[in-house]
């Protein structure tokens, strides 16, 4: 299945053939659109030659903070959410050899396992860690037993909550629509 994550055919291709640029994007996806941050991992390896972890974890923080914030920046908080890529990427490079595709691979593990080594990275919490195995289930192809009800709502088919959804125009407005609806109901409940 061809992604459709950003409207920028070069950023999708390349979150469709690296999946370490899409774990960065989905680490990315938060105070920024779904678009942004999902195209930074094209801006990084433009700026680098290259998308490689051992690199990216390698790299000197401060020049890579540099690197994030070069406008366009890959975030609106770059030297913060450097730091970030950096430690997703040592953790990546430490625990899974540089292979992103073993945190799902490794050992045949069914989706809670899959779901625990995803919450298991920095900045990756409950739901982010769920979003992103939906995102692979729905859209990648990777689906251990248990994938759907481990990702939680965002495993149901045919929702529209999330980036796993996103698969063309019409589904982005379709999730940024549930996500108004969803802070809407939120602030209303809280006045209440």
């Amino acid at each position: 299945m061809t992604l459709w994550l950003t409207g920028d055919a070069d950023a999708d291709r390349l979150l469709e053939e690296d999946p370490f640029a899409l774990l960065v994007g989905m680490l990315l996806d938060q105070q920024v659109t779904m678009e942004s941050a999902f195209a930074a991992p094209a801006r990084i390896a433009a700026r680098m030659g290259g998308l490689d972890v051992g690199r990216i974890a390698a790299a000197d923080p401060e020049r890579f903070a540099a690197l994030c914030a070069t406008p366009p920046a890959v975030h609106r908080y770059p030297g913060s959410m450097a730091g970030r890529i950096q430690a997703v990427a040592a953790a990546v490079r430490d625990e899974y050899d540089g292979d992103v595709r073993r945190l799902w691979t490794d050992g045949d593990p069914d989706g809670p396992t899959v779901l625990r080594r995803l919450k298991a990275l920095p900045g990756f919490g409950d739901q982010k860690a769920r979003i992103f195995l939906a995102l692979l289930g729905k859209q990648r192809g990777v689906q251990p037993t248990g994938w759907r009800e481990a990702a939680g709502a965002y495993g149901e088919e045919g929702s529209r909550r999330s980036i796993a959804d996103v698969t063309d125009e019409r589904s982005l407005a379709e999730v940024r629509e549930t996500k108004r609806a969803a802070k809407a109901a939120a602030k209303a409940a809280r006045t209440a």
